[in-house]
């Protein structure tokens, strides 16, 4: 006879470990399911420690819910649901949803939840009031008159996006804009959103009749994704789109638009992506009004910002679009040339309000690209800590992580006071990661006069003499500021305040053309580290051995130059360069404001490339 459920303990499952990971997935494809990522996996196991029944939780949804054959009629599901449900609430998350087959929607109604959306293989559950709430902020939003949606995930936001918004605003009294509220992309939710805000102030008043209006709304968890939908309970991998695209048009149909009084959904026309073709053929099908709006080419787009009499300077280069401009505008081009560094490329294909997000972008990309890279004397990376005791690879990716939100802040900052109070903002959120180890405070300082100098001061395409004027333009009135305040003075920037003021001077003139000969970053870091004076080292073993360091460097770099010569790897030392590494760091030599050089010259170099 089974035993009740009441004699088992419910446990996690560390999927951490291969074998526990393993004895998940066996016991999810005995029945038919595939795991998914999880946050926790609960189990309830037998004496002979076979799993019985299994779920788990991905952020604020119920995953991976499954039951042995042979235990199917002692009620498992219901003390999991309710250890998950406890354990999020300890998490600080109330309210949880589930996606699970029609058949099951009983079971899950019994413990409390109730269903939001529905397609022919799956429903959407949840087991508070969340769309409520959401859509009591909707209908707080209402316009009169005729109003359409455009839901828009802004990718970032580019000329084609503002094109698709001018083109339906102009059929409607109010256009709402909702934002797909998803991370794990190259922006976040809180920067997409950022992007469409600016937009919407700075951008669409100009073009639109004054009788139109766009106001961006919140966006919420009820825009179902890829990132969102599981698939664990489908047979048929081919069946998840398809599902997810019912689910998330179901919830728009019968909620999101009721809630707004609108009529009518945009979208712009999808000729390249069979999925994205294939949402807009369903959405025709379902929706009662759907009006698609012809995409801007690039070939109108040259047309469109010129006889705006903004800046543009020249078609995108054709590794990311057709040399005859006749492809259309695409978010994911922009994405590309910035993964490559080449700021250009991407801000020529969006507004003057998206090009500071563009910024932040390269700036966490130098930063991460500069962590990154292996076998740097005395610095972090991936497989070691230099000379640190204080701090590994992760904790210098939480302090990048945490500074992310603050660079197109620091871009936008309209005076030295502000850009200021943004650097102390985004040291303590960096401390706050970090467990208290000062992971980047150099890097805030010279990246947020960087990206500050580039937004406000200059003018795409950046040049370098305007740069170079620029940093020094901000340097000094950001010291000026500084040394009138004697607690800030106290801030360890001193070493860097004399390179800064002067516009980063030996950057421009020797670390960038050096660094554009081969994108050479190990060697460029020798460059920099033989002729920087670091102040980091400095503190650590004294002025006279921070001399030596230096023409350590040189001379390293000499070898280095020779080894390279000789079709070596790049961005990888020789065994003079390894030995260069083991000594600082038993010596307790970090290298750290070349580093920060390093990353700053990265940046530099994408942004007037």
């Amino acid at each position: 006879m089974m035993q009740s459920y009441r004699e088992h303990n419910i446990q996690e499952l560390p999927l951490s470990s291969p074998f526990f990971r393993n004895k998940a997935e066996r016991f999810l494809g005995e029945n038919g399911l595939r795991l998914e990522a999880l946050d926790v996996y609960c189990v309830i196991e037998n004496e002979e420690g076979r799993i019985l029944a299994g779920a788990g939780i991905r952020q604020d949804i119920i995953k991976c819910i499954s039951v042995a054959e042979e235990a199917r009629s002692e009620g498992l599901v219901a003390p999991l649901v309710s250890h998950l449900i406890s354990l999020a609430a300890s998490r600080g998350i109330s309210e949880l949803k589930l996606f699970t087959k029609p058949e099951n929607q009983a079971i899950f109604e019994s413990l409390g939840f109730h269903v939001l959306a529905s397609a022919p293989k799956a429903v959407l559950m949840e087991n508070g009031r969340g769309l409520e709430r959401y859509c009591a902020y909707l209908r707080s939003k209402r316009e009169e008159g005729r109003c359409g949606v455009v839901v828009m995930n802004a990718n970032p936001f580019t000329l084609g996006h503002r094109y698709l918004l001018e083109q339906a605003a102009a059929q409607v009294d109010t256009l709402f804009v909702i934002p797909v509220k998803e991370e794990g992309q190259c922006f976040s939710y809180d920067e997409r959103r950022a992007m469409l805000k600016s937009a919407e102030k700075n951008q669409f008043s100009a073009a639109l009749d004054k009788q139109s209006h766009v106001v961006v709304l919140e966006g919420s968890a009820y825009q179902i994704s890829a990132a969102t939908f599981p698939t664990y309970f489908l047979k048929d991998l081919s069946d998840a789109a398809e599902t997810q695209i019912r689910l998330d048009l179901d919830l728009f149909q019968h909620h999101i638009a009721p809630a707004l009084n609108a009529e009518v959904r945009f979208v712009g026309t999808e000729p390249d992506d069979a999925l994205t073709n294939h949402y807009n053929t369903i959405m025709r099908e379902l929706l009662p009004e759907v009006v698609e709006i012809p995409r801007l080419k690039i070939s109108e787009c040259v047309s469109l910002v010129q006889s705006e009499e903004k800046w543009f300077f020249e078609l995108p280069h054709k590794k990311y679009f057709s040399s005859d401009g006749d492809d259309a505008v695409s978010a994911s081009a922009v994405r590309a040339a910035l993964a490559e560094g080449h700021c250009s490329e991407a801000a020529a294909l969006c507004p003057e309000t998206t090009h500071p997000y563009l910024m932040a972008a390269l700036a966490d990309k130098a930063l991460r690209m500069e962590l990154d890279l292996p076998g740097k004397p005395g610095l972090v990376c991936p497989d070691s800590c230099g000379a640190h005791m204080d701090m590994d690879y992760g904790t210098m990716l939480r302090g990048i992580e945490a500074l992310r939100p603050f660079w197109s802040r620091m871009a936008l900052a309209a005076s030295a006071e502000e850009l200021r109070q943004l650097g102390i903002e985004a040291e303590s959120a960096m401390m706050a990661a970090t467990g208290g180890v000062n992971t980047h405070r150099g890097a805030i300082f010279c990246m947020g006069i960087a990206l500050n100098a580039a937004s406000r001061f200059c003018q795409l395409p950046y040049n370098e003499e305007d740069m170079q004027s620029a940093l020094g333009e901000i340097a000094g009135r950001l010291l000026r500021n500084q040394l009138e305040d004697k607690t800030i003075a106290k801030t360890p920037f001193n070493g860097a305040r004399q390179i800064a003021a002067e516009g980063y001077k030996q950057l421009f003139e020797d670390w960038l053309p050096f660094y554009r000969q081969d994108q050479d970053a190990l060697k460029t870091l020798l460059r920099i580290m033989s002729i920087l004076d670091d102040t980091c080292v400095v503190k650590r073993v004294g002025a006279e051995r921070a001399q030596e360091v230096k023409q350590e460097a040189a001379r390293a770099l000499e070898a280095e130059e020779n080894y390279f010569s000789c079709s070596s790897p790049k961005n990888q030392f020789s065994s003079a360069g390894k030995e260069l590494c083991d000594k600082y760091a038993a010596e307790g030599i970090s290298p750290g404001g070349a580093a920060d050089m390093l990353a700053l010259t990265i940046f530099i170099h994408s942004i007037i490339s």
